[in-house]
């Protein structure tokens, strides 16, 4: 398992538009991602746009991504482009 913590740094948190990024990119991989709130126990899919945005991650929310499967080291590494280039400031 490959793991990624963050914290997001965008004025709208993680809304639908940097969401459908995220789902878009996940989706391509036969790895699991799940990511957790610091504040909270729940996991939430990364591939389920409605899973994302139910998670109410505002500004300044911490996150951690957790990759699981087979493709996980290829996905961690395009993963950690996205979130650089979307999530960060």
């Amino acid at each position: 398992m490959k793991k990624i913590n963050m914290t997001l740094e965008t004025t709208g948190g993680l809304h639908a538009r940097p969401a459908s990024l995220l789902v878009n990119l996940v989706k391509n991989y036969d790895s699991e991602v799940m990511i957790k709130k610091s504040d909270n126990e729940s996991l939430y899919n990364a591939k389920s746009m409605m899973s994302i945005l139910s998670m109410g991650a505002g500004n300044g929310t911490n996150l951690e991504f957790q990759i699981i499967g087979a493709d996980e080291v290829q996905l961690e590494e395009k993963l950690k482009e996205l979130l650089e280039e979307e999530f960060s400031a």
